[in-house]
């Protein structure tokens, strides 16, 4: 009986946090020294981000999307590009909300914080 516990203890590092199912996937926290996933976005003993954690850009680009909202931004095209159909369709009921919704688009994409439908910052 003792034998068949032993196993399951060594499989656990002696924090009682579950040993990473492949090599390297756990990191130290530059901050604290605390272990943390590769992926996390922040230490979960400390807070500090993570720099090893990319979020990721869009595979949609920055030009291609400002191109569309200058010239078809009234009837939503832009939106559509980066996979928001429900507003895209609301900006062609409404003709970019008579223009309004367009130029805050417009501005937002040009400062680089329009996201696309998975909320990722596009492409520069």
């Amino acid at each position: 009986m003792a034998d068949a516990a032993a196993p399951s203890s060594a499989a656990q590092p002696a924090s009682g946090a579950p040993a990473a199912p492949t090599p390297g996937g756990l990191i130290h926290c530059a901050t604290c020294g605390g272990q943390m996933a590769v992926t996390a976005a922040a230490c979960p003993h400390c807070g500090a981000p993570n720099p090893a954690a990319s979020m990721g850009v869009s595979d949609k680009g920055m030009v291609p999307a400002a191109l569309l909202c200058f010239f078809l931004g009234s009837f939503g095209i832009h939106r559509f590009y980066v996979g928001k159909i429900v507003t895209g369709i609301l900006m062609l009921l409404t003709l970019g909300a008579f223009g309004i919704w367009t130029l805050i688009d417009f501005v937002m994409i040009l400062v680089g914080s329009f996201k696309d439908k998975n909320g990722l910052p596009l492409k520069r």
